[in-house]
């Protein structure tokens, strides 16, 4: 009765021209699709799905493979050592999967997953890392997200570089979403960070007295291939009682010495609390883990959402990862042939009057500004004719990027090098993006409407 009660003076209430408006602007949650267009970048999705967005590579991962049925030199592989395509990693691979399967073990690892071939990949990456233990993690992402929940609470406290990764900024998201505090500094500002660690503090000393600090930034940020400044940061420790975390998704494998990553490089791994990393880059792989002591991996095994109820990493991944990391640890010219490709490449767009910013790492973007810098859509344009010449007319595949990743005006082409590249891969990239910087100089591609746009 009482509910009828309710639903009569709703309905005469909707009588009123406040409650008609209301009812107006209500809709179907799907309305939004038509008129946001699939969002910042799916607007685009039109003209670019299958060429530009979700485009098809073809044939045996390496630098050169087919793109819509022409041979192209791809400088868009996360496969930094060449592993994928080495003999004993799919020798590796395949007989895990004669072996087990694709669907062994079957289950998430607390409950039915568990594995002697899981552990050993574990040890092997803490030993690795140097720390006491590590948590393998089935997708980064999911992984990221996962762990900065589980380590902050409401209480805690974030402060987070302004360039990461859109996984810890979901982390932080969520974070927020239960009523966290977080503060960010302007990338890789160490004394804006400071003040934000005071800050940080300055609110705990107030608010809760109960949380505590995570710093989160990235050894390398994998967009612009600069580095995270960790021997900076982990320095200001003797000011601030503070934990780091750090995803090092693109430094796992390429950065210092031995390629234990960019701590490594920085000389502070032991200053490094927690370490993250992927075997999707470097490893050419699918997972990645959580390095930290073994109170805290063990925390994150009975804590981390997004694994406890998740399936177990399949023991073809597990064991192809072991070999992987076997050949990361005892084929260390790999790595420097990486090096070389990549130290060849980034110094001849320099010697070209290439902007290549301010990258650290194998990942080389290379930067172009636009005829068109006011007009948007001008700009866009140009960017698409003229990555539509580099892949038609010279069969190199890279990544294009623009705003709002890029200031408006700029064109970034990402070019990522691997092991498996040669000199002359090397070379005709070079000559080809001299070609095109004089192309998109005088104009030639601001005066076409971009061919894709009639098909």
């Amino acid at each position: 009765m009482a509910v009828t009660s309710n639903l009569k003076s709703i309905f005469a209430a909707a009588k009123t021209k406040k409650i008609y408006k209301t009812l107006d602007i209500m809709m179907d949650i799907f309305d939004k699709i038509d008129e946001s267009k699939g969002g910042s970048i799916g607007k685009y999705q039109s003209i670019a799905h299958g060429y530009f967005a979700f485009p098809k590579l073809e044939g045996e991962i390496g630098p050169h493979m087919r793109f819509r049925g022409k041979e192209v030199l791809n400088w868009s592989l996360n496969n930094y050592l060449g592993l994928a395509n080495l003999p004993e990693v799919r020798k590796a691979d395949a007989e895990a999967a004669a072996e087990w399967g694709l669907a062994y073990p079957m289950g998430a690892r607390m409950m039915s997953g568990q594995t002697s071939k899981h552990e050993e990949l574990e040890d092997m990456l803490a030993k690795f890392l140097g720390k006491e233990d590590a948590f393998l993690i089935n997708f980064g992402y999911q992984a990221m997200i996962s762990i900065i929940d589980s380590m902050c609470s409401r209480f805690d406290v974030i402060v987070y570089d302004s360039e990461c990764h859109a996984c810890i900024m979901d982390g932080i998201f969520l974070h927020k979403a239960k009523g966290g505090k977080s503060f960010v500094f302007p990338h890789n500002d160490i004394e804006n960070c400071r003040k934000k660690l005071q800050m940080a503090q300055s609110y705990l000393d107030k608010e809760t007295h109960k949380g505590g600090i995570l710093v989160v930034t990235e050894g390398v940020f994998g967009m612009a291939g600069d580095l995270g400044a960790l021997d900076k940061i982990v320095a200001l420790k003797k000011d601030f009682n503070f934990r780091i975390l750090v995803d090092d998704a693109h430094g796992f494998g390429t950065m210092g010495p031995n390629g234990r990553g960019t701590a490594e490089h920085f000389g502070v791994m032991d200053q490094i609390d927690l370490a993250f990393g992927t075997f999707a880059k470097a490893m050419a792989g699918i997972g990645g883990f959580i390095a930290s002591t073994e109170k805290v991996v063990n925390y994150l095994r009975y804590n981390m959402r997004s694994q406890m109820f998740a399936k177990s990493l399949p023991m073809p991944m597990v064991c192809g990862s072991i070999k992987r990391l076997e050949l990361i640890q005892t084929r260390p010219e790999l790595r420097e042939n990486l090096w070389k490709i990549a130290h060849a490449l980034q110094d001849g767009f320099k010697e070209n009057g290439f902007d290549i910013g301010k990258t650290q790492s194998p990942v080389t973007p290379v930067y172009f500004k636009c005829a068109n810098i006011e007009d948007e859509e001008a700009s866009l344009y140009e960017a698409l004719n003229m990555i539509i010449d580099l892949r038609e007319n010279y069969g190199i595949f890279c990544s294009i990027v623009k705003y709002p990743v890029v200031p408006r005006g700029t064109v970034m082409l990402r070019v990522i090098p691997t092991a498996a590249h040669t000199m002359d891969d090397v070379r005709y990239t070079i000559d080809t993006f001299v070609q095109l910087k004089n192309k998109l100089l005088s104009g030639e591609y601001a005066k076409q409407t971009p061919s894709i746009l009639n098909n």
